[in-house]
């Protein structure tokens, strides 16, 4: 069974979409549920992760620089198969220990980010363990915690808003380089973007259309943004790979697509959730986001 601080944790992750105060307020949070490597009964565990680009995410078993690994990490050992909650969507994930050389450079990364890591390094002799959770592909929509198109539309785009104002946060506090893993952030916000947005052209618009002709102009408007905002990703992601980028060009960068994004994100919530609220909308049978596991 969990701890008591950790299934509170559980509890008030679940019940509020991924975000929690206290001591992870404003974290980057998974929950992930493994196979009790003795056992083999689920348990579920509340970590920190930093994204990689949208394709996996990695998580570090520090156990606060214990003496021993973490449980969940040996059972990931054992059984590298588990269920992953980020707040939006659950997902089965593949588990994966990176090897020597991988682990050192995602390590430093994680330590340029927070030196807390190097200090719980420093705390004990055994090598911290870096993993990579990789999501595995499954037919049909993503589960999406949520019960209703509407309310799926909602969730993800809170945790593209929250995702967002973290970077921000992140950059201006950076110092006079752009470090390793926050580039890592911004590219990975940005393509989570790219692929939300896809999907709505692929999925969600079509069957607006289908159902609501009067809708035509908003979509045609809503497909517009989505243009605009594509070019500034693509601005962003540019200043992002500049060897020397600096945080402040990224910061007013990171602003634009701030401002432009959110103003798009709430003039589509007031166009689409009304349409979508009725309870014949279920989210599973028509919701379509390419961006399954990637909003982080």
């Amino acid at each position: 069974m969990p701890n008591p601080f950790n299934q509170q944790v559980i509890d008030e992750f679940r019940a509020n979409n991924g975000r929690v105060g206290g001591y992870f307020e404003g974290a980057r949070l998974l929950l992930l549920t493994t196979t009790g490597a003795r056992t083999g009964t689920p348990h579920t565990t509340p970590v920190g992760f930093y994204p990689d680009g949208g394709e996996r995410v990695l998580v570090i078993a520090s156990a606060g620089g214990a003496p021993q690994h973490p449980d969940w990490f040996h059972n990931l050992v054992a059984n590298p198969r588990l269920t992953v909650e980020d707040g939006v969507f659950t997902y089965e994930a593949e588990a994966v220990v990176l090897e020597r050389a991988e682990r050192d450079a995602v390590f430093a990364r994680a330590v340029e980010a927070d030196p807390g890591w190097a200090e719980y390094q420093a705390k004990t002799a055994r090598v911290i363990p870096v993993v990579a959770l990789h999501a595995i592909p499954k037919d049909g929509p993503p589960n999406v915690n949520a019960g209703s198109m509407a309310d799926a539309l909602k969730v993800v785009h809170d945790a593209f808003r929250r995702e967002l104002a973290l970077v921000r946060k992140e950059v201006t506090e950076q110092g006079p380089a752009l470090g390793a893993q926050l580039r890592v952030n911004c590219l990975t916000l940005c393509q989570g973007l790219h692929n939300h947005h896809t999907g709505e052209e692929l999925g969600i618009f079509p069957l607006l259309a289908g159902r609501h002709p009067e809708l035509t102009p908003a979509l045609v408007r809503l497909r517009q943004e989505h243009e605009r905002i594509a070019a500034l990703l693509e601005e962003l992601r540019r200043v992002v790979a500049t060897e020397d980028a600096d945080p402040g060009h990224v910061l007013s960068e990171v602003e634009r697509l701030t401002a432009d994004l959110e103003a798009h994100l709430t003039y589509e919530e007031e166009q689409l959730i009304p349409l979508l609220t009725p309870a014949t909308a279920a989210a599973p049978a028509a919701w379509t986001d390419p961006a399954a596991g990637a909003v982080e």
